[in-house]
């Protein structure tokens, strides 16, 4: 794993489910990509209280996912993530600048012996194989970025999760045209996103 300057590979939060402030507290287990942009914007802005509660589920209905389709097909990117089961919340995603806006959810469950089990979800029934399935405490932000960069789609010809949407549109695309492809973020670990605008800057510059 690359390390670069000033980005804390030892931050650990204390808690998974420990609310980091109040925007995290109006986004937690939101589905839809775009609906938590649209809840960031009216809470940065002052006014979420005037925002349609539509907007703040974490699971819409059909009927207002199709509504939500027919203004852009990108709006559906998220929306068709399994459900959270108990105890479980998302602690990181990965966002694709593709047709739908994919989205796949990396997400903790507290099993009843505290410990904690992960899992990766998809909007299309895809099976991951985990670099680990579960831990004791929460990652440090490195131990994050292993997980990812280690965990892979059932064909890992491609590589780990990280890169591996990037390699395969780089068979027929041009790498810089690929750099904002993808995206990793997390509103428990704030330097994921930073870590990894770095890492797809180093790889648009290789040549294939």
């Amino acid at each position: 794993m690359n390390q670069f300057a000033g980005i804390d590979y030892n931050f650990q939060p204390e808690d998974y489910w420990l609310d980091k402030d109040v925007l995290h507290a109006l986004v937690r287990n939101v589905k839809g990509a775009h609906r938590r942009k649209i809840i960031k914007a009216y809470y940065e802005a002052g006014n979420y209280q005037e925002l349609d509660e539509t907007f703040s589920k974490t699971t819409l209905s059909e009927e207002e996912r199709r509504h939500l389709a027919r203004i852009h097909p990108t709006f559906m990117g998220g929306e068709y993530l399994p459900d959270y089961g108990a105890n479980e919340t998302e602690i990181a995603r990965i966002e694709l600048k593709s047709t739908l806006a994919d989205v796949i959810s990396i997400r903790a469950q507290l099993d009843e012996d505290q410990t904690i089990k992960y899992s990766i979800v998809d909007e299309h029934a895809e099976e991951f194989k985990l670099w680990t399935e579960w831990s004791a405490d929460p990652f440090t932000l490195g131990e994050l970025i292993e997980f990812i960069d280690n965990s892979e789609t059932a064909d890992s010809s491609w590589g780990g999760l990280s890169l591996c949407f990037n390699n395969s549109n780089a068979e027929h695309m041009d790498r810089e045209d690929l750099v904002d492809f993808t995206t990793i973020s997390s509103k428990i670990y704030p330097e994921l996103q930073t870590h990894y605008s770095e890492v797809f800057s180093e790889w648009a510059k290789v040549e294939a």
